[in-house]
């Protein structure tokens, strides 16, 4: 008697089993648990790369702008500073910065072959990293040559570990933009 039942017993969870083995109706929903993460992971390193050309589009292309009035004389260090410059140059920024974050130096010389371009940042710095150049502006004269730098540190959203856009030591971004040329003889 008790072997029958055992033997009862035993084929009820042997087929039950069986028939688990064969069920596909979760598989659907165990894929997309596997290929979720990796998914949205290469979407948002997508966006995060879109971001960035996007902000340094914008950046140069409000620098170029704003250079204009130096260029033409209307922005001499008797009628501006860097304050009303930034200014002009944060109305074009589209709010995709903060515009007090945003290190400018403009800069004179007396021809094209002493300018240099020079990142304000220790690239060597692991922490919070603050700028090594000061903020300037002198706009120069008539037929100066001139070189406008705007340099901001974006912070990365998107980041796993050392895969991220950062390319500071504190894992945020750098971005520039600069444009040298000769003011117009005002």
């Amino acid at each position: 008697m008790t072997g029958r039942l055992a033997s009862r017993i035993g084929r009820k969870l042997l087929g039950k089993r069986r028939g688990f083995a064969r069920d596909e109706r979760g598989a659907t929903a165990v894929e997309f648990g596997l290929l979720a993460f990796p998914f949205f992971a290469i979407v948002g390193a997508i966006l995060e790369q879109s971001l960035v050309f996007l902000s340094g589009q914008v950046l140069n292309s409000a620098v170029q702008d704003a250079s204009r009035l130096i260029r033409t004389g209307q922005a001499t260090p008797t009628n501006f500073d860097i304050d009303k410059f930034r200014d002009i140059m944060c109305g074009r920024l589209y709010g995709l910065f903060d515009c007090s974050e945003v290190h400018l130096m403009v800069t004179a010389y007396t021809n094209f072959s002493e300018v240099e371009f020079v990142a304000p940042v220790d690239w060597e710095c692991k922490i919070e990293c603050g700028w090594t150049k000061n903020q300037e502006f002198a706009p120069g004269e008539a037929n100066s040559v001139v070189i406008v730098q705007a340099h901001y540190k974006r912070p990365v959203i998107v980041s796993f570990g050392g895969a991220g856009q950062g390319n500071l030591g504190d894992g945020r971004r750098l971005l520039g933009a600069a444009t040298v040329f000769m003011n117009e003889p005002f």
